[in-house]
């Protein structure tokens, strides 16, 4: 049974003057931080803002790079050529470890966004585009994969630093996919049903599907969303839930093969 675990969240997606999820109140709770590079949210005054904050913390900070559709918040799907697509990641990690290194802090993992993501965990050809893109940058880099898609299997075919992770307010399908935001129950917003459940998958080393089905996996980190509106109280059930179980939560350190 895996004795602990990190809790990732997406964040600094605010933009402007407009408000998006409670980023300092969840930096209390998780351990690593997925920061906007400004394609689909967030901008430079938030992005220094909020890895300021990560840094006081204590938490990791993540490169969180997506499409460049800042109205669609990175969730609609867009065909890019492949080095459309590799100078799109190379840019954003790029301006996040800018950023990082000018506050006094370092990147230390990459995790892709919304319809990016999706579109690479079925289609091995443009994860790896993504990742040999942001290897480029920096050979060193834990990349963050949707544990048991094509995504850990070009990790692991790569060679370099990675960290599966699962979704404590995502529904799955059978093959490991997240069931689509458009259908019924696809995001868990009560978090006296998300706590339990996670916890469930970590102790099993399993990802639990809506079916019941179990696809064994390694769990390094679990994503709580930032932009719902039970995104803290799910956060801290989650937290709750762990420790409770004897779950110690810490940063991943990655992992290789």
């Amino acid at each position: 049974m895996t004795k602990s675990v990190d809790l990732n969240a997406d964040m600094g997606e605010s933009f402007g003057p407009w408000n998006m999820g409670d980023d300092a109140a969840l930096l209390d709770i998780v351990s690593s931080a997925n920061v906007a590079c400004g394609f689909h949210a967030g901008d430079p005054d938030v992005m220094a803002a909020t890895m300021t904050r990560a840094m006081e913390c204590n938490v990791g900070i993540g490169s969180h790079p997506g499409f460049a559709d800042l109205q669609g918040f990175g969730r609609r799907k867009m065909q890019l050529s492949k080095d459309n697509l590799k100078n799109t990641v190379r840019y954003q990690l790029g301006a996040s470890r800018g950023m990082a290194a000018a506050l006094g802090g370092q990147v230390r993992h990459l995790k892709l966004h919304g319809a990016l993501a999706n579109m690479s965990s079925v289609d091995a050809d443009m994860a790896r585009a993504c990742y040999e893109a942001a290897l480029e940058v920096d050979p060193d880099i834990i990349i963050m994969v949707l544990a048991a898609t094509e995504m850990e299997k070009v990790v692991r075919e790569l060679g370099c630093n990675w960290a599966g992770e699962i979704f404590a307010d995502r529904a799955y399908n059978d093959d490991a996919t997240l069931v689509d935001r458009s259908k019924p129950g696809a995001v868990i917003h009560d978090p006296a049903v998300a706590g339990p459940r996670i916890l469930q998958m970590v102790q099993e080393g399993a990802i639990i599907t809506e079916s019941g089905k179990r696809i064994a996996t390694n769990i390094d980190t679990i994503c709580l969303h930032g932009d719902t509106p039970t995104a803290v109280a799910l956060a801290g059930a989650v937290r709750n839930s762990l420790t409770g179980g004897g779950i110690e939560i810490a940063q991943f350190s990655g992992r290789r093969g």
